[in-house]
């Protein structure tokens, strides 16, 4: 595949005409969707909404500055400085689900499929289940990343020098998968039989979970901020390059002994990736601004927004895949129907 500059003219199909732009006005560290509706969410204390016609509506989360952010598309979970975890629905509600009792920051936030949610605070993971059952686990050194597993209320808790695989309705010891380095965001591939961490260093370090067996993913020029599954859960997408590098998970040895495909080149960092529910696509963002659709079965690309603004800062689709957000660092946002 040829390197493309934005900047210049070139042979590739552009949709930015049909992006709806929009400014939210304020600096933004995530993008996730609601139902129909996108969430933008502020890194101080507001969570923009912005329905498929009209423009940004800020909603108040937390008193500080937003520290973690996810979503299941019914509910956008946040965690912050204020010590507490606040939870906005799709009717423009919010709840604040918890506040940690020894006011620490919220680093990391967790949603599990039957309605449960982990959070952490320094060294302790938390879990609250459907009853409000709170139950805690103290790990060796600050919490880096949390993750549910796709099957069974099971919580991955990174930390340095590995990850604690916890069963909290369970009364065993934890499982500790041990790998060297600072562990940070953590993932199950969606066939329950993976486990990746992004690590401190630039690079990922897996798991196949029916032995513990290692998987090292390295090579990479800067830490990888941002991964996605494809659907499916045949290949993990990945920033931390000038292009998105991709490791294949279709086979029951995963990358093991595999090179990785290097799709949507160009002179500038990817920093994050989402990939579409159900299609073998994947939307990329770089350093520079420029926002790339990028066909997995030929890397055909499609441009969604031109370079020259800040550095993208997150990216999502709504659960149908009908509609693609995406924001930069400084707030500029845009919308685009398919």
């Amino acid at each position: 595949m040829t390197e493309f500059d934005p900047g210049e003219s070139a042979s590739i199909v552009s949709v930015t005409d049909k992006v709806r732009a929009i400014s939210i006005g304020a600096p933004v560290s995530a993008v996730h969707f609601l139902g129909q509706t996108a969430a933008f969410v502020g890194s101080e204390e507001n969570i923009f909404v912005v329905a498929e016609e009209g423009g940004p509506a800020a909603v108040a989360v937390h008193g500080g500055g937003i520290l973690c952010a996810t979503s299941d598309g019914k509910r956008l979970v946040t965690g912050g400085d204020d010590s507490k975890i606040a939870s906005l629905d799709a009717r423009g509600e919010v709840t604040v689900l918890a506040t940690d009792a020894k006011r620490r920051w919220i680093d990391n936030v967790a949603l599990h499929a039957d309605g449960a949610f982990a959070w952490s605070a320094g060294k302790t993971a938390f879990v609250r289940g459907g009853k409000d059952q709170e139950k805690s686990l103290e790990v060796p050194s600050t919490v880096g990343g949390l993750a549910f597993a796709p099957k069974g209320l099971r919580l991955a808790v990174a930390h340095y020098n590995g990850v604690t695989l916890w069963f909290p309705n369970m009364a065993g010891q934890p499982e500790f998968l041990p790998w060297a380095g600072s562990h940070l965001a953590v993932t199950f591939s969606p066939d329950n039989k993976f486990l990746v961490t992004a690590m401190h260093e630039p690079a990922l370090h897996g798991w196949r979970l029916s032995d513990n067996r290692h998987m090292r993913m390295t090579g990479y020029p800067g830490r990888v901020r941002s991964i996605a599954w494809s659907a499916g859960g045949k290949s993990l997408a990945t920033s931390g390059a000038d292009m998105v590098i991709m490791w294949p998970f279709a086979s029951k040895d995963g990358p093991m002994g595999k090179e990785p495909a290097m799709v949507a080149p160009l002179k500038s960092r990817v920093t994050a990736v989402a990939c579409h529910p159900d299609q073998a696509i994947l939307v990329s963002g770089y350093e520079d601004g420029t926002v790339l659709m990028v066909r997995l079965s030929d890397g055909a690309e499609i441009l969604v927004h031109k370079n020259g603004g800040a550095a993208i800062a997150g990216l999502a689709w709504n659960a149908r895949g009908t509609l693609l957000a995406f924001a930069a660092e400084d707030g500029e946002a845009g919308l685009l129907t398919l």
